[in-house]
């Protein structure tokens, strides 16, 4: 199922996007005598295995025209949890020729890492499908792109096992990482240049576990302004989602709809030679397979 957030009569709703349209769900489900409140996706992540089910019956429903439907052309999509509760979680080098790209740039030794290695992103990061990523050169000049494999808990939990792993995932998004490379070197960190306003594209909506099935065989790619800049598949993480899951949740409560970032592979533009940051105007398109594909905008401010 695809589990999207639509303005609908001005506000953001939760709805399921089926091939005739999208099913605006709490409407549906008044309608249907669904006794859940469906009316956000946060709510339906947390409500889990019911609200599962429920959307189940409405897709059904709506495959046999039961329900009324939202046309897409008049479903504008946000992203698919527009205010996170909390950081995004992410991963940092965790494809091979990402490091090794790195590496070259700066001339350093290739060491992989011996374990995931992670930060986070502001929540004010988060944009939907189709919105504009904030380029402010007073601010940075040095704008990256970074198409990600996005990660949704269904089920909170702390020191989770790898073998449970999956047994928490609500399901999967696509997510750019798009990076102030400039702010990453004068900080000598990764927050500051990873949080600026807009720079958390995602969507542009949520596949659930089950219609997904195994991630690892998921190719993702990144194209800007038409120019394939990245390709690889989700079995070339250094760190599979299991292992940075089980990492992540050491000690630390993952909570029903945190996000998690699985790190990107090689292309991004700093490594390019000459370097290619982004610019004003440049348009971004992530995909991955089975989900689809996010297309955002660059522009100067």
């Amino acid at each position: 199922m695809k589990l999207a957030t639509f303005l609908y009569d001005g506000r953001p709703a939760a709805g399921l996007v089926v091939t005739q349209g999208v099913v605006p769900i709490a409407r549906a489900a008044k309608a249907s005598g669904e006794g859940m409140d469906l009316s956000s996706v946060l709510g339906i992540i947390r409500g889990g295995d019911a609200a599962l089910d429920a959307l189940r019956r409405l897709a059904a429903r709506a495959a046999g025209g039961q329900v009324d439907l939202v046309p897409t052309a008049a479903a504008p999509l946000l992203a698919p949890i527009p205010a996170l509760l909390r950081n995004a979680f992410c991963v940092g080098r965790n494809y091979v020729d990402h490091v090794k790209e790195g590496a070259a740039v700066r001339n350093t030794e290739l060491k992989l890492p011996e374990a995931p290695q992670f930060f986070t992103k502001a929540t004010h990061t988060v944009i939907g499908p189709g919105a504009d990523v904030r380029l402010d050169d007073k601010v940075t000049r040095r704008m990256d792109y970074e198409v990600e494999l996005a990660v949704v808990i269904g089920r909170s939990g702390r020191d989770i096992p790898a073998e449970a792993a999956f047994d928490h995932i609500f399901g999967y998004s696509i997510a750019n990482d798009v990076t102030a490379r400039d702010l990453q070197k004068r900080h000598d960190q990764w927050f500051k240049g990873k949080s600026l306003d807009t720079t958390l594209p995602f969507g542009p909506w949520i596949i659930d576990r089950e219609e997904m099935g195994d991630p690892e065989t998921l190719e993702l790619s990144m194209t800007v302004n038409g120019e394939e800049r990245q390709r690889a598949r989700v079995s070339q993480m250094i760190f599979d989602i299991p292992t940075i899951i089980a990492s992540l949740s050491a000690g630390l409560t993952l909570e029903a709809g945190d996000v998690i970032a699985t790190g990107t592979p090689s292309g991004v533009g700093f490594a390019m030679n000459p370097p290619q940051y982004l610019k004003g105007g440049d348009v971004m398109v992530a995909r991955i397979d089975r989900i689809g594909e996010l297309r955002n905008r660059v522009v100067a401010v």
